[in-house]
């Protein structure tokens, strides 16, 4: 059948699978009559054809267009607009198996009554009622993707609207400078209006850029709750690297030798630390490349180490060495460098304490640690400063706001106008020119909610969705 807005559509709704039981949901102007097409009342030999109450579960024989028996299944109907879409919607709950869910969607589909919903539909069709704004639109696709407490946390406040609440009040502040800037353009002449622009009217306008490049200093935070918080453990061949990824990952992850320079490439592993995805990389050992492929190893290594949130430098505790120098061939025209040096943030762990008698003088100094990656002494400590430090690093009381790379587009795209307009102001530039900066960022914060945007954005957005949502 044609594809359009007014359509009705039908998708599984819950996981793919075998289940106890699965739902499929049903959206659109023609899902009462697709209902009464489907069902029948338990023991009556005449099709049904009265709904039934809305939003009480009620059971039904399930039939094909031909009469065919399909399942026996708890029927929802949720007249709009008080349902997700804001349309009339159909839940059907059938047993859940993958064959009885296929059987039930076709026969739907064969009564030409509705087509299969496209991946992201149904919540595209919520915020085109009104339902929700755009940002709560992408919290259903995080709360549908998240594995962690943590993500799931983030999700929930963007769902309950805590970023939509701020994006609209500094766009409210702007429309409000913006109602002020046009007063005194259009009458210059009235008494209680200025005709050059008031400064002091601006003052909310400079705390909005603090608020804005406050949240874009955020969102790397925000974004490692999403993708996951980077950790990446560095040091010299032989210090111990991939045994200690092993020990903090519980399993054998990466390869463990005494060949120096058997990690050649960087290898990852996925962790949860205080409710939070971590992502643990081991990198080659960094010192003077022996031929071309240790050497882009170690170039790996270098761009892990500034890529990642948290870095662990790595010695070996029974053979303690100086920071490895690597050469302008190693580097690809970067000249030399000390690799070996600890930045502020960084965290020194002492590996195979289990081969020395006395620890490091630098045991006992804040981050570092004494451990053995081959008997585990000195790991727990270790991990409480991981866990620590990623709780610390992720949580916050404040709204969650630039959350995804959309988001932080629009929030520069947005502090750049409010910037040029206010630079324009003090310069003494014509209020119209101010105006239009501020109109320009109003319409970036729109863009984010959704209150102001356009068509091809919407679709890359909602394509990402699963089907069913």
């Amino acid at each position: 059948m044609p594809r359009g807005p007014t359509d009705t559509i039908i998708a599984l709704a819950s996981g793919a699978g075998r289940a106890g039981v699965a739902v499929i949901r049903i959206s659109g102007p023609g899902s009462a009559a697709l209902l009464r097409s489907m069902t029948r009342v338990e023991g009556s030999v005449s099709r049904e054809t009265s709904l039934p109450e809305p939003r009480r579960a009620a059971t039904r024989t399930l039939r094909d267009a031909d009469g065919g028996f399909l399942d026996e299944a708890l029927v929802l109907w949720m007249p709009g607009p008080r349902s997700y879409t804001g349309e009339d919607v159909v839940e059907l709950h059938v047993h859940g198996g993958p064959a009885v869910v296929e059987a039930v969607v076709q026969g739907a589909v064969g009564t030409r009554l509705c087509r299969i919903a496209d991946p992201g539909e149904f919540t595209r069709r919520a915020f085109d009622a009104g339902r929700m704004d755009l940002t709560q639109a992408e919290a259903i696709g995080d709360l549908i993707d998240a594995e962690t407490e943590g993500q799931r946390r983030q999700a929930i406040r963007l769902y309950q609207g805590e970023a939509a609440r701020v994006f609209e009040a500094w766009r409210g502040l702007l429309i409000s400078a913006m109602a002020s800037l046009e007063a005194s353009i259009d009458f210059p002449d009235e008494s209680d209006i200025p005709g050059e622009i008031d400064l002091t009217a601006l003052e909310p306008i400079e705390a909005l850029a603090a608020d804005l490049a406050q949240a874009l200093g955020d969102a790397g935070r925000l974004a490692s709750v999403r993708e996951g918080f980077r950790i990446a453990i560095l040091g010299p061949p032989n210090a111990g690297k991939s045994s200690l990824m092993n020990r903090l990952a519980r399993r054998e992850a990466a390869i463990v030798s005494p060949i120096a320079g058997t990690t050649r490439d960087v290898v990852e592993v996925r962790l949860v630390l205080s409710g939070y995805p971590v992502w643990v990389a081991d990198t080659a050992g960094l010192r003077e490349a022996s031929d071309a492929i240790e050497a882009e190893g170690v170039r790996r290594a270098l761009a892990r180490a500034e890529e990642a949130d948290l870095r662990i430098w790595v010695s070996d505790a029974s053979a303690p060495t100086e920071g490895a120098s690597v050469s302008r061939e190693t580097l690809a025209g970067g000249g030399r460098s000390r690799l070996g040096e600890v930045r502020a943030g960084d965290i020194r762990v002492f590996n195979k304490a289990d081969l020395i008698g006395a620890a490091p003088p630098e045991a006992g100094a804040e981050d570092v640690f004494v451990v053995s990656a081959r008997s585990g002494a000195g790991f727990e400590a270790l991990e409480r400063r991981l866990t620590q430090v990623v709780r610390e690093r992720l949580e916050t009381n404040e709204a969650p706001l630039v959350t995804r790379a959309r988001h932080r587009e629009l929030v520069e795209e947005a502090l750049a106008a409010v910037e040029r307009g206010l630079e324009a102001a003090r310069a003494g530039i014509g209020a119209e020119l101010v105006s239009e900066d501020l109109r320009l960022a109003a319409r970036a914060l729109g863009r984010i909610t959704g209150s102001i945007d356009a068509e091809d954005l919407l679709d890359r957005i909602f394509s990402q969705f699963c089907v069913g949502k």
